[in-house]
């Protein structure tokens, strides 16, 4: 794993979106076809709007799978990750072939349908975020590190439904839902190559725990500390709590 950190929000996001396309590119010149996963929240505003705006990236080559949703939540639902992403990554640059997770279906149907897509062939690059409870994707601590699915129903802990109600995506804590379809650690974890987007002062205190302790269930991330091609952006603020002896690039 490598940590960088940035002086701002812009050009952590340029410098991830770069990364991003590159691995696409040489994900197509190799094999003809690149599949991604990728990740929703409020910390990936910048980041998604640097990359669909990068010219060169062969959308259609490229087949999109989805972290997380909801249990229950409508893709019409101005909350729904399947509509964020819609808005924020599909309709802009015509990805044609994505695998969205369908929150109003039943959930075994739904994981069994994504499971079957997804391990059809490696992930090329997947690009994720840091919760501010440290969890990844929707595995809030303390995560099932050994979970074989792809995915997986989980239940959300009140650090992670009062971020969501804090990035303003719900009107109070009560409509926040309870559980959550996640894509597991281990699957997360053999993608060929992970970009971790991290961005704002609310994560700092994640990011220590994360990066700067060992690995732990209770620092969900923090296994990103084993994966031998895995990026952290990090801006100074949600740097501004790791110490000296972490090792990082600036950029």
């Amino acid at each position: 794993m490598t940590i960088e950190i940035f002086s701002s929000k812009t050009t952590l996001a340029d410098a991830a979106a770069a990364d991003a396309a590159e691995a696409i590119i040489a994900a197509v010149a190799e094999r003809g076809e690149a599949r991604i996963i990728a990740a929703t929240g409020a910390s990936q505003f910048d980041f998604l709007e640097a990359l669909t705006k990068r010219e060169g990236i062969p959308w259609e080559k490229v087949e999109m799978f989805h972290l997380d949703e909801y249990v229950g939540m409508s893709g019409a639902e101005p909350a729904s990750f399947c509509r964020y992403l819609r808005e924020r990554l599909i309709n802009k640059v015509g990805i044609k072939k994505y695998h969205l997770l369908d929150g109003t279906k039943p959930t075994d149907d739904v994981i069994r349908q994504v499971t079957e897509a997804i391990r059809e062939a490696p992930i090329d690059v997947a690009f994720v975020g840091v919760g501010e409870n440290g969890h990844l994707a929707f595995n809030d601590p303390p995560a099932d590190f050994e979970a074989e699915g792809a995915y997986i129903v989980v239940d959300l802990d009140d650090a992670c439904r009062k971020q969501q109600l804090g990035e303003g995506w719900f009107r109070t804590l009560e409509d926040v839902p309870r559980q959550a379809i996640s894509m597991t650690i281990q699957q997360i974890m053999e993608s060929k190559q992970i970009l971790c987007i991290a961005p704002d002062a609310r994560k700092a205190n994640a990011v220590r725990a994360c990066f700067e302790g060992s690995v732990s269930t209770v620092a969900p991330a923090s296994i990103l500390q084993r994966h031998p091609n895995a990026t952290v952006y990090l801006d100074a603020e949600s740097a501004s709590l790791l110490s000296q002896s972490v090792v990082v690039r600036c950029r």
